[in-house]
């Protein structure tokens, strides 16, 4: 199956998609220096490449925290990316409102885990006739996003990947089961690894969320082993500063590396 992502075809049997970036807008130049690593790196491997940042992050744990940019302003920081750099972008939609605006811009829609259940918005995005990406609910086992995904269908739009980010277990706790990955695949869909997000502990800090940075790698090579179709890793440059997800975020300069390492262990999956 081949999907058309703004300038890029993923051919989805032979390609592994990587969606990288900031996890939220600071400001154009860093996410222009964040996005011309990810673009080197990805041409470096032969990586098709969709550049991702958040206008909003609308479900932070405390209201005092940095949200962003806002809709109008990340739009025109999304647009220049795409425009400069030459290539995809994605953002997250959190309200049904906001599609149509969203969809001018990005190449894919990405809907957050916690509204992957919201009909309206997942409708609305289907009709823009952009490629769809959801991320799975927390609190989803991975059959039941086959009704997400026939949602989606509905509207009489194919182009659906699933974004696997794990499963609550416990309080402030994920842990991720790989054999949803292969769950998922068998809908029909590309399905997306999201390793930063996986290490996440939300809420974990009381007034934020925390994380186990640590273990990005290795969830990200084990993902890529269980036949995940893409990977979905948020980078920056002074991980610790990041305004949001700064647990879990992976330092940009680490991005290369760990990208060769999975590459290999892909390559080694598909041949055995």
């Amino acid at each position: 199956m081949n999907m058309q992502i703004g300038s890029v075809e993923f051919n989805t049997q032979s390609q592994c998609l990587l969606i990288a970036g900031p996890c939220v807008i600071e400001n154009l130049d860093l996410c222009l220096r964040i996005g011309e690593h990810c673009k080197a790196v990805a041409s470096r491997l032969g990586l098709p490449y969709v550049f991702k940042a958040s206008f909003d992050k609308a479900n932070r744990s405390s209201n005092a925290n940095y949200r962003g940019v806002g809709i109008d302003a990340g739009l025109e920081v999304l647009a220049t990316v795409k425009r400069r750099l030459g290539v995809p972008v994605t953002s997250d939609v959190h309200e049904s409102h906001q599609v149509s605006q969203v969809a001018e811009v990005a190449d894919i829609v990405q809907i957050p885990a916690f509204l992957c259940r919201q009909t309206d918005l997942l409708i609305a995005a289907a009709k823009t006739g952009r490629p769809v990406n959801v991320k799975k609910g927390q609190f989803m086992a991975p059959w039941e996003m086959g009704n997400v995904v026939e949602k989606i269908r509905s509207a009489g739009n194919p182009q659906i990947m699933l974004t696997e980010r794990g499963t609550f277990f416990g309080y402030n706790r994920l842990v991720n089961d790989m054999t949803g990955i292969a769950h998922m695949k068998s809908f029909g869909v590309p399905v997306i690894f999201d390793a930063t997000h996986s290490t996440q502990m939300p809420g974990g800090l009381g007034h934020a969320s925390g994380g186990q940075r640590q273990y990005v790698g290795l969830l990200a090579k084990a993902a890529v082993a269980a036949g995940v179709n893409g990977l979905f890793l948020e980078v920056h440059p002074e991980p610790d500063k990041s305004p949001s997800d700064a647990a879990t975020i992976m330092p940009m300069d680490q991005l290369e590396s760990l990208l060769k390492t999975c590459m290999a262990i892909r390559e080694v999956c598909r041949s055995a």
